[in-house]
């Protein structure tokens, strides 16, 4: 591989909420989503010419960056959209308070299934609305969408269905039958749809695509699409994200709620996203390499310990966890002592799990997995 996945940097000089999270300096972070790979070359090149431009004033849009997001989503998951339709947001965390409030009321409704990133339980409720959630099952193969508990969910109140596809943190691909289940019952209970698909270029099955929500009939006029080139190129930092909303109504009522407060997107975001989807293909082709690997080794370690059930993830570089038959009140807590930093399954509505991300040299993951393997074998 040209490129150095298997380069260990140290990001605890560099504010990184990942690495800074914990007061015990030998913690091996494995939470939140970021990589911990230096994004692609033709990313920092673009940085640097910008930078050493040496003025950071208010910037617009570039002219090129709308048609080149139009030919990305085209050549990588045959949607095609148009530039009108999209509004730029300085990050998807925003998008997603954005809809909330701009499509549910003060003690309107909006329905999640979980177990689901953590924003989407919290922003309806920043914005006074409710959030109603129903869980995902385990069909014993995969994750699925339980519309019958859906069915039961769903108020005269409920405005919204926030969506997460590929998801986090179970790492499902949907399938086209999926897609259709979703958008026929958002049309019958007059649901705005609202897909981040912020994880689309992350998809390791081989034998898996990412649908766009935006493809499925009688989707487009009650969508919105959340996307950014952050997740697959590793540079949330730098805050650039777009809804994609071909229904004017809605994307009316979308910038009628950022007006004033949303910031705009800054210069080197706008920079880092167009330099993405024209020329990091080469380094995104071997990074899905790598996670593979990774994923397969996080797989084969873990699978076979007493007191973990592990999920084949088929998306993202994250593996969903059940870790309540460790017989412990706090398995994150309990890792921690063993020297890894693991995300809790609390704030994703599922108590007991863990989220553990495999994105980092293979070494670290190696030394990681040895540590929960060690924490695994003092509870026997």
């Amino acid at each position: 591989m040209p490129f150095e996945f298997d380069k260990i940097i140290d990001r605890k000089t560099s504010s990184s909420s990942k690495w800074t999270k914990y007061d015990q300096p030998d913690i091996i972070p494995m939470w939140v989503a970021d990589m911990d790979f230096e994004t692609a070359p033709c990313i920092k090149s673009a940085l640097l010419e910008r930078v050493n431009h040496g003025i950071y004033g208010y910037t617009q849009t570039p002219t090129e960056l709308p048609p080149t997001v139009v030919n990305y989503l085209s050549e990588e998951f045959n949607w095609t959209i148009d530039p009108d339709w999209i509004v730029w947001l300085p990050s998807l965390v925003v998008g997603l308070n954005v809809v909330s409030r701009a499509f549910a009321k003060d003690g309107e409704a909006i329905i999640s299934n979980t177990p689901i990133y953590p924003p989407f339980l919290s922003a309806p409720t920043y914005g006074n609305a409710q959030t109603v959630t129903a869980p995902l099952n385990w069909d014993g193969t995969r994750w699925v969408m339980d519309f019958k508990t859906l069915e039961a969910a769903i108020t005269p109140d409920t405005k919204a269905f926030l969506f997460c596809s590929p998801h986090n943190p179970t790492g499902r691909v949907w399938d086209i039958e999926e897609l259709n289940a979703l958008v026929s019952f958002c049309r019958k209970h007059n649901l705005i749809l609202i897909s981040d698909e912020i994880h689309a270029g992350l998809i390791l099955d081989q034998d898996k695509k990412h649908i766009a929500t935006g493809n499925i009939p009688d989707a487009a006029d009650i969508l919105v699409t959340l996307q950014s080139a952050s997740k697959t190129f590793n540079m949330p930092g730098l805050g650039c994200a777009y809804a994609v909303v071909k229904n004017p109504i809605l994307r009316k009522k979308i910038k009628k709620i950022m007006n004033g407060i949303v910031h705009h997107v800054g210069a080197l975001g706008f920079t880092a996203t167009l330099a993405a989807y024209q020329n990091g293909k080469a380094w995104h082709s071997e990074l899905i390499e790598y996670l593979r690997l990774n994923r397969e080794q996080v797989e084969k370690t873990l699978s076979p310990c007493d007191g973990l059930t592990v999920y084949h993830s088929e998306a993202t570089y994250l593996t969903w966890i059940d870790a309540r038959e460790m017989a412990v009140n706090n398995p994150s807590l309990y890792f921690e002592k063993f020297g890894v930093g693991l995300y809790d399954g609390a704030p994703f509505g599922a108590p007991g799990f863990l989220r553990l991300n495999y994105a980092c040299p293979n070494s670290i993951l190696q030394e990681a997995l040895k540590r929960i393997k060690s924490g695994l074998a003092e509870l026997t």
